[in-house]
């Protein structure tokens, strides 16, 4: 099962581009924190984003506007200019909802059409599911199942 999914803010704007034969393509950048140790750091996710969803991150989206993103693992290689082959690993999305508020950009969509045809609301809220105490530390690892 090849199956992502992330929760982060864009880096960077969408970068919004047609293929030769019409279709839409968007690239994005996802800062995802790792979520533990002292220092939190992020890693900086290529998304690929097709046909209208692409069309509607570029239109909606911005620097900084937390997304959720479900899709999958994608490995392409490429021969480098010295010859070396090189690997890219991009998350190919097949959902992108748009979390946190109003837009940077400006605009504020309601949902967004996956390309099966159904919609998505984008006022998802994952703190409103989320209960704290159910993540609690556990400090004496003895008692863990394995």
């Amino acid at each position: 099962m090849n199956t992502v999914i992330l929760i982060g803010n864009l880096a960077r704007d969408p970068e919004l581009r047609y293929t030769a034969n019409g279709k839409a393509v968007a690239n994005l950048t996802v800062a995802v924190n790792r979520g533990y140790g002292k220092n939190n750091e992020a890693d900086f996710i290529r998304v690929v984003v097709w046909e209208k969803q692409a069309e509607n991150c570029a239109n909606y989206l911005a620097k900084g506007r937390k997304v959720a993103v479900q899709g999958r693992l994608q490995v392409s290689s490429y021969e480098a200019k010295d010859g070396s082959t090189r690997y890219n690993t991009d998350v190919v999305a097949n959902l992108i909802e748009f979390l946190g508020g109003d837009n940077p950009s400006g605009g504020s969509p309601q949902t967004m059409q996956r390309t099966s045809g159904s919609t998505v609301s984008s006022d998802f809220n994952p703190e409103d599911e989320i209960n704290v105490d159910d993540f609690k530390a556990m400090d004496d690892d003895e008692d863990l199942p394995f």
